[in-house]
């Protein structure tokens, strides 16, 4: 059987297309190798996803076995949703959780394309290398170390406060981690100075696949370094841009619980309280574990659903697209 492909010199090239066991005997290899990595992702990825049933049921733990508790307990349909979106904490919480995320996507999303321009654009290997290899570090720093790093820079006697009252912007320390207006802020920076080294390694390889023969012309047109950026570099970051915004946006409500919980107190909790801690509290702390199940699966519903529309908007757009 043959598949038309396009048309060249007026001519229309046809490729055989192969039955898939043909395929899979000429790369046989090649698929075995790929086997522990299936078998990985059917045991720790799609195998547990049949606990999502919890979210429907009743769940107490008791002395027998998960499963057989799990399959035996009180079918209660979609009570624990309409519970959780009808009692006062949903807004709150979503509210928080929105607003955090998005916050740190207007900080976290563009500073990793800054970072590969301004690390491409350094001349000198040495120092070039010095740049990257510290602007990755924050990222192998874990959140229980990093968010002792935040408090005590934002303590009273920090040196955040240091600063300012230095330049006499303020006469009195600020209590940053007490005041819950400045706490979606403060997650946000924190989510950018950490993670941004290393979200521009993508953005780095899309750069070095970029001819350097356009540059050169570039150059030769009179081009300087600030228009080389803007008809060349960005123009081919584009795909990259897009599928990693496509990501980007399918966590929306992913805030993250390690910044959360660990940067929040009672005096922030109206502002620091998201899905992920709250499903915390209620799933582990307070043992509804069924209710902090459909918690989850809100979110994990929702942010599918969002993922599909940014794709779909991106590909009737610009082409684009993730699949």
């Amino acid at each position: 059987m043959q598949t038309n492909m396009n048309v060249h010199d007026g001519r229309e090239l046809t490729i055989p297309r192969r039955k898939l066991w043909t395929v899979f005997k000429e790369q046989k290899y090649l698929f075995l190798m790929m086997l522990p990595a299936l078998i990985w992702a059917l045991l720790f990825a799609y195998t547990p996803m049949v606990g999502l049933y919890m979210s429907f049921v009743n769940y107490q733990p008791n002395l027998g076995g998960f499963w057989t508790t799990l399959f035996h307990s009180e079918f209660v349909g979609f009570d624990w949703f309409e519970y959780f979106f009808t009692n006062g904490d949903f807004l709150i919480v979503l509210r928080n959780t929105l607003a955090s995320t998005l916050i740190t996507l207007c900080f976290s999303f563009p500073m990793p394309i800054l970072i590969a321009i301004a690390i491409n654009e350094i001349k000198s290997v040495r120092f070039k290398k010095t740049v990257q290899t510290a602007s990755y570090l924050p990222y192998f720093i874990s959140w229980v170390i990093a968010a002792n790093i935040i408090v005590t820079l934002l303590s009273s006697d920090g040196a955040i406060n240091a600063i300012l009252k230095f330049f006499h912007i303020t006469d009195e320390s600020i209590l940053f981690l007490q005041n819950g207006k400045y706490f979606w802020w403060i997650v946000a920076i924190g989510n950018t100075w950490k993670d941004m080294g290393y979200s521009s390694i993508m953005y780095l390889a899309a750069i070095s696949a970029i001819n350097p023969e356009l540059y050169e012309a570039a150059k030769v047109d009179g081009a300087n370094r600030f228009k080389q950026i803007r008809y060349i570099t960005l123009p081919h970051l584009k795909p990259t841009i897009v599928i990693l915004l496509i990501l980007a946006l399918g966590g929306i409500l992913n805030a993250g619980f390690d910044q959360h919980f660990l940067l929040g107190n009672e005096l922030t909790k109206d502002y620091s309280d998201v899905l992920s801690t709250y499903s915390f509290r209620y799933g582990i702390q307070n043992g509804m574990f069924s209710y902090a199940s459909a918690v989850g699966m809100f979110s994990s519903v929702v942010a599918f659903i969002i993922v599909c529309i940014v794709n779909f908007t991106a590909k009737k757009v610009n082409g684009q697209s993730l699949f």
